[in-house]
């Protein structure tokens, strides 16, 4: 992959965002990696202390920028995460609301068969919830629950949000280090 898409809505879990385009940073043939923030998700990444990390790969979207490249399938961006995900985020994209660049360019994702994986970061699930996860892994997306390995028996926050921000490079199929089943490090 060249370029991936990361977009960071208002769930908690600021975390995981920081994480995975950390994560990212680390692979060596990415030749960008896209960031789009909500508004909501600054202030959650302000509340709970996180800030992206830098690299020079990373470019910046407003989220209120239509016509960023991401809104467009030519622009060529081989998956998008969003990370966090929060359910009025599942809930517009489910609907194919594109009221934004996030919704904008998970449309695009979908339309173009390309992967989109959701990191979803709530409970309890209400069926609303499950009704619009079902539709949107229907059409293809990946829904991950920031839902911690705890066999990994991590000692520490980061070592436990880890193993979420790893399973979703694994999932894009990017070389990652971390933990694997069998209590093993790599």
């Amino acid at each position: 992959m060249k370029k991936i898409l990361v977009a960071v809505t208002g769930a908690s879990g600021a975390i995981y965002a920081r994480q995975t385009i950390d994560l990212l940073c680390r692979v060596g043939d990415l030749e960008q990696i896209g960031v789009v923030v909500s508004r909501h998700g600054r202030e959650v990444m302000d509340y709970e202390g996180e800030r992206l990390p830098s690299d020079p790969r990373i470019r910046l979207f407003d989220n209120e920028d239509l016509f960023a490249p991401p809104a467009s399938g030519s622009a060529d961006y081989e998956a998008m995460v969003v990370v966090p995900c929060s359910m009025g985020s599942v809930g517009r994209m489910a609907a194919g609301v594109s009221a934004d660049l996030i919704g904008r360019a998970a449309d695009v994702m979908l339309k173009e068969r390309r992967p989109l994986v959701l990191v979803v970061r709530e409970t309890p699930l209400s069926t609303i919830h499950l009704r619009n996860l079902t539709t949107l892994s229907e059409c293809g997306a990946v829904v991950l629950p920031a839902a911690p390995a705890l066999y990994a028996r991590p000692q520490e926050v980061e070592a436990l949000c880890a193993t979420v921000s790893q399973r979703v490079l694994r999932v894009l199929g990017l070389p990652v280090e971390g933990f694997r089943w069998g209590g093993e490090q790599e």
